[in-house]
């Protein structure tokens, strides 16, 4: 009997494992972001829309939502903060939006939906911004507008 040899294919196995690993590394930084993403109905609630107008406090301009924040007087005139999640920068960017749309203390109005846990977060719909413009926030709400023609 004779045992024949065969070429070991260790480029073949080495460039496999390669591949394996750089999968698993970008699958591993994909991680974070892909478990921060929600869809709309597991964090708020359709059925409870909201109408808050207010003073910017900050803006977070970011992925993979951007973050608006805001002082809303009650009905006894105290400032109550608000946290109300827009849609992508680029999505709002392709929408009239930028990064200077919002400066800190500017009177905005936003119509959203309220979370479902109750805290002061809505999903921003539309945002009225200081000039009188009224702009998509890129809701993720199953029903939101479609963006404006231009």
């Amino acid at each position: 009997m004779f045992l024949r040899l065969r070429p070991c294919g260790c480029k073949r196995v080495r460039m496999h494992t390669t591949h394996v690993v750089i999968g698993a590394f970008l699958v591993t930084l994909s991680a974070p972001s892909l478990s921060a993403h929600h869809s709309f109905a597991a964090e708020f609630d359709a059925n409870k829309p909201v109408l808050l107008t207010g003073a910017v406090t900050q803006v977070e301009w970011g992925n993979p939502h951007i973050w608006v924040y805001l002082d809303v007087k009650d009905e006894h005139g105290a400032g109550q903060p608000w946290q109300c999640e827009g849609g992508a920068p680029n999505t709002l960017t392709r929408n009239g939006w930028s990064r200077s749309s919002l400066k800190v203390s500017d009177q905005i109005t936003i119509a959203g939906f309220l979370a479902k846990d109750g805290s002061r977060t809505c999903n921003m719909r539309t945002v009225k911004l200081p000039d009188g413009r009224s702009v998509f926030a890129a809701s993720s709400a199953p029903d939101a507008p479609p963006p404006p023609r231009r």
